[in-house]
């Protein structure tokens, strides 16, 4: 049976689409291919004409996820420019709440650690991206080196806070880790 011209290609990216949620929300090793196959509403078979190797998929997933959560929190951002805006969108409860649509870096980071190098390179590339658009929000009298430092602390206050408040079971105490965090980062921002 022959198929529409761009078929492949829409077949690929449900199958990426799927493997970046499926992968923030239950974790990569947790993940196999035959289930994440019939999420996307396809067979297990099908996986190798599209990718060599479950970790090609992993490169894939993750460069979808990362624009897709950088182009939520520039829209999230839109009305309110800055970082103050930025910080207070990616510690908002509905991010906590929804790993799936979320930052890769707080679903998957320690995961991702322990994968190829390949892999992990690809993974610092989007992490040095997000540590640049935050630096690039920093006062502009600091030195490039001191923007950056502060960017990693800002950035790792934020990735903790997000990684706390969805460990933690009390909604009360998820919520006060949450405003907690926004307070640090703003703090090391600079803008309290």
């Amino acid at each position: 049976m022959r198929f529409e011209k761009g078929h492949k290609a829409a077949t690929r990216q449900k199958i990426i689409e799927t493997a970046a949620a499926r992968f923030r929300q239950d974790g990569i090793a947790a993940t196999g291919i035959a289930g994440l196959m019939a999420d996307a509403g396809l067979t297990h078979g099908g996986f190798y004409a599209h990718f060599t190797s479950k970790e090609e998929l992993v490169r894939e997933a993750m460069a979808a996820a990362a624009a897709a959560t950088r182009a939520r929190l520039e829209r999230a951002t839109a009305q309110s420019p800055g970082l103050e805006s930025y910080i207070r969108s990616y510690l908002r409860p509905a991010h906590r709440d929804a790993p799936a649509q979320g930052c890769i870096v707080a679903a998957l980071g320690a995961e991702l650690a322990r994968h190829e190098p390949e892999t992990r390179a690809a993974f610092s590339e989007k992490i040095e991206a997000l540590l640049a658009r935050i630096a690039a929000q920093l006062p502009a009298e600091q030195s490039e080196e001191d923007r950056l430092r502060t960017a990693i602390g800002i950035f790792g206050v934020m990735n903790g806070t997000l990684q706390l408040a969805r460990a933690a079971v009390d909604q009360t105490l998820s919520d006060k880790i949450l405003e907690s965090g926004i307070d640090a980062a703003l703090r090391l921002a600079g803008l309290k």
